[in-house]
């Protein structure tokens, strides 16, 4: 099979941590594809993610690279299957490729931790809240680019309520209610739309308050992706030249920590929907 001159990110993430475990056991590509019993270039392939690797081809490369957690193993043979198509490739000529990663992203994630401060969480917007947000972008969106970008984050909110719903918790400075993106009474059903959302058993909101005495992050909106295994987790900063996507050890436990401090310092709750409903009512 020729490789293919793109990759998704799920396809990259397990190219990249192949080439890790074959680093760990000390092996370079020529040696790993003798193994293989194939050309250097088939690993090179493999790593970058341009081969549709089968689920026994990863555990044979395991094996050769003595990788004895089973768990770990197991999850990325779980990740091959090749090339299928998700909802998200519909926007493949219309939109970022790092929008499509992140819907991909989400869809496998086993559960989703989102911090944000100015912004609401995207997987909680409502449709009007969203085109208002959009709107304020710099350099200006087409109407049409507009709408294209509202749709697709409606259908990323699938993962909320289709099939197994994800585990979805979210920590919301009290700045980002305050906002009033799109003037009073889109900002109201804003809000009653995060209660209604704090509702659902698998969605917990909790509520940074003003007056809370430090701040252990930039500012900018940060999403923790469990995988199957903690090494397969992901950290997402929405940036303003896009999303950057971090996976290396150092990095997870730095954003691990900004979120667990995050949650720490927000409200339980109960009472982040009270400050929800108090807001609100003030609009």
């Amino acid at each position: 099979m020729p490789p293919s001159p793109t990759a998704t990110l799920r396809q990259q993430r397990l190219g990249v941590e192949l080439r890790k475990l074959r680093e760990r056991a000390g092996l370079s590509s020529t040696a790993a594809a003798a193994l293989l019993g194939g050309p250097q270039a088939r690993i090179s392939n493999i790593e970058a993610g341009r081969y549709a690797v089968s689920a026994d081809r990863v555990r044979t490369l395991t094996r050769n690279y003595s990788c004895s957690d089973e768990a770990y193993v197991d999850a990325l043979a779980a990740m091959t299957g090749g090339r299928k198509r998700g909802w998200w490739e519909e926007y493949r000529d219309t939109l970022p490729s790092a929008l499509l990663d992140l819907a991909e992203l989400e869809h496998h994630a086993h559960a989703l931790r989102v911090a944000v401060s100015i912004h609401m969480p995207g997987l909680l917007q409502t449709t009007e809240h969203a085109r208002a947000t959009m709107r304020e972008a710099v350099p200006p969106l087409r109407p049409y680019e507009i709408e294209h970008r509202v749709s697709y984050r409606v259908k990323r909110q699938a993962v909320l309520f289709e099939g197994t719903p994800t585990p979805y918790m979210a920590v919301v400075h009290e700045a980002a209610l305050r906002m009033g993106f799109g003037g009073p009474d889109v900002a109201r059903a804003q809000l009653d739309h995060l209660l209604e959302m704090g509702e659902q058993p698998t969605i917990t909101i909790q509520v940074i308050p003003f007056g809370e005495s430090g701040f252990p992050a930039s500012g900018q909106p940060i999403t923790w992706a469990a995988g199957p295994v903690p090494q397969l987790d992901t950290i997402v900063l929405d940036t303003d030249h896009g999303c950057e996507f971090l996976d290396a050890e150092a990095q997870l436990d730095r954003y691990r920590s900004v979120i667990d401090r995050m949650e720490s310092r927000a409200l339980p709750e109960a009472k982040s929907r009270d400050l929800i409903q108090r807001i609100a009512r003030d609009l």
